[in-house]
């Protein structure tokens, strides 16, 4: 068996594409993940559709996805701190367990037939506490698995993998609610993460990559001095800042599938759950087929931000225009394509930028900010769906996508988009130590 994995990895090697593929660690990272994620795309869908089932009014979609988010944007800085300082493969463990729970309780609430949409936003809620410290750290994790070689190639092929489950997940989400209803989604969610929880015992530590951590944060002072550093390194970094801003706004206007496309394929497209299942599988056919070129196409280039936001808003206001299902699925593939383009690229490209050793604190912005574009932009553009229809939210999405695309572009010509560099591992903190050693 050892020879076996070994011949695959060599042969994975060759293969400049999916490099990141000869450590075994990554390996079971990659396939734990894959398998979990599936599961978690069903219950956006199923829980999208529970919630328009329930309360009729797309305005429910964005007071769900502001509960799911808002733990993120108050907790994400402070669980970057932690995972500069304590291990993160544990951490992983710990918030995997506490969301195959979440999942468990709401598939008994549906299928014992007595959920209720204040149940849905309670659970909501401690699903993103789990999520403000999960994300961070997962994203600061990549690099232990990989080094910064392949930290580049690790994220495009995490990427890939994310929406090719996005092209499972909805698909069979959607046929699954049409033929049982929506609880099944959340039960089989329940047990995917199983395959994660078990991927990550797998791992041979003394494999980690794993950098010198930061003390732990003895007060709330230190704790404030710990962010500030983070927060410090952003400001002053124009490729991180530009990746940030990009990301962060698009994502808030342009990215709000969850909140608007259930409302338009009910309503414009005149389709029911299965409709809704395929065209948000196509937006994952589209950022699978984004991710894969991604993995494919070399070092991160910056300036795949800019084409990614524009190629999104050009596609929503297209999609926002047409009333024809077989268009409408073409366009959401265009759509899914640009926001990975843009969304991994920003990734990938403050992953070679930032040192290690302030790599959660950095990362933990990014998803902060990413994050608060959900309930932000969720319940912005719900209310307009809500006023004007769900096809009007859409349009006026792709109009601010292109607005910012081209105002990163004039930013980015300045020189920001040829800054991206791989920096010294660390900076007066130490570097990366491989095996088992944790320094504190």
């Amino acid at each position: 068996m050892i020879g076996r994995d070994a011949f695959t990895a060599n042969r994975l090697a060759r293969s400049d594409g999916m490099r990141a593929f000869r450590h075994r660690n990554y390996r079971l990272f990659f396939s734990g993940q894959a398998i979990s994620l599936v599961g978690t795309w069903m219950q956006q869908v199923a829980q999208a559709w529970l919630v328009l089932e329930l309360t009729h009014d797309p305005v429910w979609l964005g007071v769900v996805a502001a509960a799911q988010f808002l733990p993120v944007m108050i907790l994400g800085l402070f669980a970057g701190v932690a995972a500069d300082a304590l291990p993160k493969r544990r951490i992983l463990i710990l918030t995997q367990v506490a969301m195959m729970v979440l999942a468990a309780v709401l598939a008994v609430l549906v299928i014992s037939n007595v959920v209720q949409v204040w149940m849905i936003l309670v659970l909501a809620f401690l699903l993103g506490i789990a999520n403000a410290v999960d994300m961070p750290v997962r994203q600061a994790f990549s690099i232990e698995l990989v080094g910064r070689e392949d930290i580049g190639n690790a994220v495009a092929l995490n990427s890939a993998m994310f929406n090719g489950a996005r092209v499972v997940g909805p698909a069979a989400a959607g046929l699954a609610i049409a033929a049982f209803g929506v609880g099944p989604a959340f039960a089989i969610n329940s047990l995917s993460f199983l395959a994660v929880i078990v991927g990550l015992r797998m791992m041979d530590e003394r494999d980690l990559q794993v950098p010198t951590r930061i003390a732990r944060p003895e007060s709330a002072r230190a704790v404030v001095r710990d962010l500030r550093e983070g927060l410090s390194y952003v400001r002053r970094t124009e490729i991180v800042l530009l990746a940030v801003v990009v990301v962060g706004s698009v994502a808030t206007v342009g990215m709000n599938f969850n909140v608007l496309i259930p409302a338009f394929a009910q309503g414009e497209l005149g389709s029911g759950a299965a409709g809704y299942g395929f065209l948000m599988a196509a937006s994952g056919i589209g950022s699978l087929i984004a991710a894969i070129r991604l993995a494919f196409g070399g070092r991160p280039r910056a300036i795949r931000l800019v084409q990614g936001a524009l190629l999104l808003g050009f596609a929503s206001l297209a999609l926002a225009a047409t009333r024809l299902f077989p268009v409408a699925l073409g366009l959401m593939v265009l759509i899914g394509f640009g926001s990975i383009f843009m969304a991994a690229t920003g990734n990938a490209t403050i992953q070679l930028a930032v040192p290690d050793h302030l790599r959660g604190r950095v990362m933990s912005v990014y998803t902060t900010v990413f994050s608060a574009s959900v309930p932000i932009g969720g319940l912005a553009m719900g209310a307009v769906a809500s006023a004007f229809g769900a096809a009007e939210a859409i349009a006026l999405g792709g109009a601010l996508s292109l607005l910012i695309g081209v105002g990163a572009y004039a930013w980015g010509r300045g020189g920001a988009f040829e800054s991206v560099s791989t920096p010294a591992p660390s900076s007066g903190s130490g570097g990366m130590v491989a095996g088992g050693a944790r320094p504190r």
